[in-house]
């Protein structure tokens, strides 16, 4: 049979014949660091030269804008200084040297001598309002080694491993705040030098989707070292921890115990607070399968909420369609029971409920996807998305409607 290729299939093949051998090249070809060279932490700008319109996107996101100094940027306080809530702010803006978060709430760091404290009052962002910060005893783990006054409690063992790039434990010196590109690729200044893809850690091409999981894990987790303490002192951070290590060598997730309600776990085992989306996510089928958190998320930062790589539903559907994984079968609508353009209809609302406090009310997403039967809100009472939405109805009538869905299990909901 003759080749019957057009010449815009040529063109095709050519362009990825040469992209490969690009590749190829970028892998293995140029200049390689001496055997045994070892990298050094360079700052977020030394990888601008190169990957500018990353390091723009990223500059941009939540995670470049962790920690700010309002001296040098005043539009990042959000707190109400000017009327403050006196009964829990005893502090006022000069005492306060950085800011922490700007999504959900912000806190207030100060330092004495070479440490850096919480004052103990936070804003909380989405009702704007003062609450106390005054971590509860029997909440997390470390509570009962620390004294329970937040000005008593240095930030490095508990916070700063995870807002910096290469906090030092004995210097108490940082590359630079935020979540910088090293504190996902590891040390870079090999890479600066020699710039191959070995001399960097990529998560997305390390071969390994556990590994490059941990990379998100390491931070957006509930556990401790397991080496605590350390040098005395116990850390709430994975110390020793580099991207492309194993995370599970240097660090322990905390444990849920089935049954039980816990300051960090519902009785089924899903998060019970914020900063958990790592203990839910190893739980879940997408874990298994191999699916990492990049595949949804992009964090060099996107137009979409949570650095989303597609909006709403699409970043979903891009797996999850009748012809793709498990559904959903038909129309949208036919699998939801409710009109395709409603909050009824939007994926995160069943698989993703807002179940993890944060701060006050407000509640952050579960990352497990399953989905809670109303029977769970009757067992353990963790809340289900039916009546979260519904709330002038009641788990039984959630449970009748859901048994008259054509297209869900009545074992699946506990019918």
């Amino acid at each position: 049979m003759r080749n019957q290729t057009t010449g815009r299939g040529k063109r095709l093949l050519a362009h990825a014949a040469a992209l490969c051998i690009g590749i190829l090249l970028i892998g293995c070809g140029g200049p390689r660091p001496p055997e045994g060279a070892t990298s050094d932490f360079v700052g977020s700008a030394a990888c601008a030269e190169c990957h500018q319109d990353i390091y723009d996107r990223w500059e941009e996101t939540l995670m470049a804008n962790v920690i700010q100094d309002p001296v040098e940027r005043p539009d990042v306080v959000l707190g109400d200084f000017e009327t403050p809530d006196t009964t829990l702010v005893d502090f006022d803006l000069g005492d306060v040297v950085f800011t922490y978060g700007s999504k959900w709430k912000q806190r207030y760091f100060t330092r004495v001598g070479d440490d850096y404290y919480v004052l103990p009052a936070q804003w909380d962002v989405q009702n704007e309002v003062w609450r106390r910060y005054f971590p509860q005893p029997g909440g997390d783990w470390w509570t009962e080694h620390y004294p329970v006054d937040p000005m008593q409690r240095p930030t490095g063992p508990l916070c700063d491993g995870c807002h910096s790039v290469n906090y030092d434990v004995v210097s108490k010196t940082v590359t630079e705040w935020n979540v910088g590109c090293e504190r996902c690729h590891g040390a870079g200044s090999l890479h600066v030098e020699f710039p191959i893809s070995e001399t960097i850690v990529n998560p997305n091409w390390v071969g390994d989707p556990v590994r490059a999981t941990d990379v998100c894990v390491q931070c957006h987790s509930q556990g401790q070292p397991r080496s605590n303490p350390i040098m005395g002192q116990y850390y709430d951070w994975p110390v020793g921890y580099q991207p492309g290590d194993r995370l599970s060598d240097f660090w322990r997730l905390d444990e849920h115990h089935l049954g039980q309600e816990t300051f960090t776990h519902w009785p089924e085992g899903s998060a019970h607070k914020n900063r958990m989306q790592g203990n839910d996510f190893v739980q879940s089928q997408m874990y298994v399968k191999g699916v990492t958190c990049s595949a949804c998320h992009d964090p060099h930062g996107t137009p979409n909420d949570a650095d989303l790589r597609l909006p709403g539903n699409a970043v979903c559907t891009q797996c999850h369609t009748a012809q793709l994984q498990p559904g959903p079968r038909g129309t949208l609508s036919y699998h939801t029971q409710h009109e395709e353009d409603s909050e009824g209809s939007q994926c995160v609302a069943c698989h993703m409920p807002e179940i993890a406090r944060t701060v006050g009310d407000v509640s952050v997403r579960s990352h497990t996807f399953r989905f809670n039967s109303p029977v769970l809100t009757e067992q353990y009472g963790i809340a289900n998305p039916c009546t979260s939405c519904h709330t002038d109805e009641t788990n039984e009538w959630a449970l009748t409607e859901l048994r008259n869905w054509p297209s869900v299990s009545p074992w699946r909901v506990g019918g």
